[in-house]
């Protein structure tokens, strides 16, 4: 018998951060220096290549989006710590209401303090993976491709070897993710390039139905579920 899962689950959250983790990377990379707000590893590259070429300044513009993004993922621990059994505010509820004030903050910083805008973005984006990790079941990410990009193979492989229709679905869900957060790069390249800065704010579309859909269903695990 299949037990029911927590409504954070729910593949309209999964398909709508997924949108917000897109948008935000290509928002950052055309609007704040060329920094990616979610691909650490891009940044740790960026990063060693500054190192190597000896621009240490700029290595330091890197390194920035790095630690906040550490600090974002101990901010979702703490707030897990702390409201996991409120009766009254869901944790991943709560985590979310934060990103979408730290997005109104960011459509207001200029461009001449991009370092803030970027420590802030990757703060938001390392709540977003940390607080959102799993999609029906499954292992995810809202913020990145190669894991979802190796597990929608791994399944995939498992379905051609077994004809499985969960691994087949589990594929399709895989590679679903990967396409809805290509969409969300796309549409943040575009209106952040007739936008600017202030596009971030579109952001809270996305979040705000996040939001609507864990505030209105509700499954017999919430009280139960982490």
């Amino acid at each position: 018998m299949s037990k029911t899962r927590h409504i954070a689950e729910n593949f309209k959250v999964g398909a709508l951060l997924t949108l917000v983790g897109g948008y935000l990377d290509t928002y950052t990379y055309i609007s704040r220096g060329g920094v990616f707000a979610n691909a650490q590893t891009g940044n740790i590259v960026l990063m060693g290549l500054k190192l190597k070429g000896g621009e240490f300044a700029e290595a330091v513009h890197y390194f920035i989006p790095i630690l906040s993004f550490v600090a974002g993922v101990l901010l979702v621990e703490l707030v897990k710590s702390r409201f996991n059994d409120d009766p009254k505010v869901h944790w991943h509820q709560l985590t979310l209401a934060l990103e979408m004030l730290i997005v109104v903050v960011v459509a207001f910083i200029p461009e001449c303090h991009n370092n803030i805008a970027n420590v802030l973005v990757s703060l938001t984006c390392a709540m977003q993976v940390e607080g959102f990790r799993r999609l029906n079941g499954n292992a995810y990410a809202t913020t990145m491709c190669t894991g979802n990009l190796r597990s929608g193979s791994e399944s995939l492989f498992a379905y051609l070897k077994t004809k499985d229709i969960t691994q087949r679905q589990k594929a399709l869900q895989y590679y679903g993710i990967i396409l809805i957060f290509i969409a969300g790069a796309v549409i943040g390249a575009v209106l952040t390039g007739l936008i600017g800065i202030k596009a971030v704010l579109f952001c809270l579309a996305g979040q705000a139905g996040a939001l609507l859909v864990l505030r209105t269903y509700k499954t017999p695990d919430d009280k139960a579920a982490e």
